[in-house]
C-alpha cells in the first residue's frame, strides 16, 4: 500500500487515540500534506521536534494497528464487496441461466464470508 495512503488510513481510524498535540501536528501533516519544515514553522516548534513528533505518532498508529487490525479488516472487506459488485455486474451481463446462477452462488458465498468474518 502506498506509505501516504497508509498513514491517511491509520490516521483516520486510530487519529481519536493520540493526544490533541499529536493530532494537531500528525493531522497538518497527513491530511495538509505539509514538509516538516513547514509544518515546523506553522505550529511554532523546532523542525526536530516536528519530526520527533511525526515519528512518534507513526509508532503509535502502528502499534494500535498491530494489536487491533481495523485497518486490515477494513481492506479485506472492502476488496470482497469489490468482488461482490463486479459479479454482480457479470451476472446482470450473462447470457444463460448457468453463468447468472453460478454468479450469484459466488454472491452468497462472499456475503457469507463477510458475515462471518466481521
Amino acid at each position: 500500500m502506498e506509505k501516504i495512503v497508509e498513514k491517511s488510513l491509520l490516521y483516520d481510524f486510530y487519529g481519536e487515540l493520540l493526544t490533541d498535540h499529536q493530532k494537531k501536528v500528525y493531522g497538518e501533516y497527513i491530511q495538509e500534506d505539509l514538509s516538516v519544515t513547514e509544518l515546523s514553522q506553522i505550529l511554532g516548534i523546532s523542525r526536530q521536534g516536528a519530526h520527533d513528533m511525526i515519528r512518534r505518532c507513526d509508532r503509535l498508529l502502528h502499534g494500535y494497528e498491530d494489536k487491533l487490525h481495523l485497518v486490515e479488516h477494513f481492506l479485506q472487506i472492502k476488496k470482497m464487496v469489490s468482488e461482490v459488485r463486479e459479479t454482480a455486474l457479470r451476472a446482470a451481463g450473462a447470457d444463460s441461466r448457468d453463468k447468472v446462477r453460478s454468479c450469484m452462488d459466488r454472491i452468497v458465498e462472499l456475503s457469507e464470508n463477510i458475515l462471518e468474518e466481521y
